[in-house]
C-alpha cells in the first residue's frame, strides 16, 4: 500500500511538496493555518496567497483541522523554524515518522530541528529534507536533487521511494546534523552575500564570501557531530551556491536590502514570507562563540541585522582580519 503523506504548512515550499508527491496521482493531506488558502486549494486548485499560477494536482486536499493528519502515514513538516516546536506540540503523540523541512536553529535553546522534535515527539522517527530547492521550480517539476537524511537505514529508503518523482531525486544520507547545519548556515550567509549585492561590491567579493562562508559551515558543522561530506553536498556547497547567487532567495533579497542601506526592521516588516536566516543568525553566533568556533561572516551578518556596524565599517572590519592560511 502507497505511504500516505500529510504536509504541514501551506506556505510556498510546502505546497509545492505536496504538488511533487501527489505528481502520480496520490492523495496528499495539506494542513494550513489560513482558511483562504485552503479554500483556494480545495475549490481552485490553486494557492493564489503564496504559489499563484502554479496549477495544483488533483490528489491535493487541504484542511485547517490538524487533528485530520491523523489518517497519515508520515508527515512532511514545512513550518518556519521558531515555529517548529509549537506545531509539533499540536500533533497527537505517536510514531509516525516526522520529515522536517525547515532550515534553521531555534532560537533559545540553540537546538536543530531534529533536536527539538525528538524532545516534543520522542516516540517520532525523525528525517530531514534539506538541499537547493526553490518551490517555484519544485512545484513547476524542473529538475531538482536533495538530501534525506534519516538514521534508520531502511525507513529513509522508504521515504526517499515515496517522494522521488522525474523532477525530484534524493539522495540518502544518515547525516541528520550535516543536513540541518547546512540549511541553517547558509540562510545566514546567503543574507550576507546579498550585501556584498546590494553594496556593489562585484563578483569576486561575492565568491569569495561564499568560500570562506562554506569554510564557517564546515568548521561550525564538525563541532556539532556533522559529517564533512554532507556539508560538501546538497545540503550544505549546494544550497550555499544557490542562495547566494539567486534573487529568489528571501534570505538574499533581505541582504541586499541591508547592502543598500535599508534597515532591518523595515526589510522585516514588509515580508510575508520569513526569511530564515534572520533569525538563525544570532543564534547561530552564540552557539559558534560557546563552542569556540571562529564565524566572523556570521558576525558581521549579526551586526547588520541590529544595527549596530554599518556595511562600509563590516567590510573594512572583514579586510583588516590578520592573514592566515586557507585551510583555517
Amino acid at each position: 500500500m502507497t505511504m500516505r503523506l500529510g504536509v504541514i504548512g501551506g506556505g510556498a515550499w510546502g505546497t509545492a511538496l505536496a504538488q511533487t508527491v501527489a505528481g502520480e496521482g496520490e492523495p496528499v493531506l495539506l494542513w494550513a493555518r489560513e482558511p483562504e488558502v485552503v479554500e483556494a486549494i480545495n475549490a481552485d486548485r490553486e494557492n493564489r496567497l503564496y504559489l499563484a499560477g502554479i496549477p495544483l494536482a488533483p490528489g491535493i486536499r487541504a484542511t485547517t483541522a490538524i487533528e485530520d493528519l491523523g489518517q497519515c502515514d508520515a508527515l512532511l513538516v514545512v513550518t518556519p523554524a521558531q515555529h517548529m516546536r509549537t506545531i509539533l506540540h499540536m500533533l497527537p503523540a505517536g510514531d509516525r515518522p516526522l520529515v522536517l523541512c525547515a532550515k534553521g536553529i531555534e532560537a533559545g535553546s540553540a537546538m536543530l530541528m531534529s533536536e527539538v522534535a525528538l524532545e516534543v515527539q520522542p516516540a517520532a522517527a525523525i528525517a530531514v529534507l534539506s538541499g537547493p530547492t526553490f518551490a517555484h521550480e519544485v512545484a513547476q517539476g524542473l529538475p531538482t536533487a536533495i538530501t534525506l537524511a534519516c538514521d534508520d537505514e531502511a525507513l529513509g529508503a522508504a521515504l526517499a521511494q515515496r517522494i522521488a518523482s522525474p523532477g525530484f531525486r534524493p539522495y540518502a544520507s544518515r547525516d541528520v546534523i550535516g543536513a540541518e547545519v547546512g540549511g541553517a548556515v547558509k540562510n545566514v550567509l546567503a543574507i550576507a552575500c546579498g550585501v556584498v549585492e546590494g553594496a556593489g561590491l562585484g563578483q569576486n567579493a561575492r565568491a569569495a564570501l561564499i568560500s570562506r562562508g562554506f569554510a564557517e559551515m564546515t568548521r561550525f558543522g564538525l563541532a556539532r557531530g556533522a559529517k564533512a561530506e554532507t556539508l560538501a553536498g546538497l545540503a550544505g556547497l549546494g544550497d550555499l551556491v544557490l542562495t547566494c547567487s539567486s534573487t529568489s532567495s528571501r534570505n538574499f533579497s533581505l541582504g541586499r536590502g541591508l547592502g543598500e542601506g535599508r534597515s532591518a526592521t523595515d526589510l522585516l516588516a514588509d515580508r510575508r514570507t520569513v526569511a530564515e536566516g534572520a533569525f538563525t543568525a544570532p543564534v547561530l553566533r552564540d552557539a559558534a562563540r560557546a563552542a569556540d568556533v571562529d564565524m566572523p561572516v556570521v558576525e558581521a551578518v549579526c551586526a547588520l541585522l541590529d544595527g549596530s556596524a554599518s556595511v562600509d565599517a563590516i567590510v573594512e572590519q572583514l579586510l583588516a582580519r590578520p592573514l592566515r592560511p586557507e585551510g583555517e
